[in-house]
């Protein structure tokens, strides 16, 4: 009877997987619409989904999500292949995993949150590294042109970007965990304390602020 249980259980968690790495392809179908900045940065809101999804099921659930619809995305919609594919995991993992791991260890909003503020500096740094490395390769230039646009492109990119993700990740957790509590994909051990009215106010201001920097970012304001 256990044994039956464990594997029932199994199965409603690689569904919801599968249904979390659709919602996050939507996702980047979404993004496509808003306009890049330097030519080629996309802000994308995949990460939204693939954290809350490392929320429910740890870091390794959120490995696998980013690298399903990461390579979804290249076979579809992108048009860096590779190059892209790699850029793209190692930036959703590098957010969505350490969040995923700070909240297993504490798992309320204190933890919550820092994971997510750990998680946004951890992308920006691993993408500044990266960027240096592989960007020269995809936009064919010397390294020094990169190098020339860590500080004033790369840095303030990847914070705003992380910062629109993690905010939107604490203001749609709790109603995502709900409806999928509902649907009795996700068991009542994993539903979401009430969301004090500080937090979402801060996160509601956090969120405009970033969208403000992103507009900026993106040459509209």
């Amino acid at each position: 009877m256990e044994a039956s249980k464990r594997t029932v259980f199994s199965v409603k968690t690689v569904a919801t997987i599968a249904m979390l790495c659709a919602i996050a392809f939507v996702a980047k179908l979404i993004s496509t619409v808003f306009p890049t900045v330097s030519g080629f940065l996309s802000f994308d809101l995949k990460d939204v989904v693939i954290v809350i999804g490392g929320f429910l099921y740890g870091p390794l659930a959120a490995a696998i999500i980013a690298g399903i619809v990461s390579l979804v995305e290249m076979v579809t919609v992108s048009t860096t292949g590779a190059i892209g594919l790699l850029m793209n995991v190692l930036a959703s993992c590098s957010f969505a995993c350490i969040a995923a791991v700070i909240y297993a260890i504490r798992r309320d909003m204190k933890g919550a949150i820092f994971g997510l503020l750990l998680g946004v500096l951890c992308m920006t740094g691993v993408m500044l590294l990266w960027n240096w490395l592989i960007t020269p390769l995809y936009m064919k230039v010397d390294r020094s042109v990169v190098v020339g646009m860590l500080v004033p492109v790369f840095l303030p990119f990847n914070l705003v970007k992380g910062g629109i993700n993690a905010t939107l990740a604490l203001l749609l957790y709790k109603p995502i965990v709900t409806a999928l509590r509902k649907a009795h994909l996700v068991p009542e051990g994993n539903a979401p304390r009430q969301t004090k009215w500080s937090v979402l106010i801060a996160s509601l201001v956090l969120l405009a602020t970033f969208v403000l920097f992103a507009l900026v970012l993106m040459g509209i304001l």
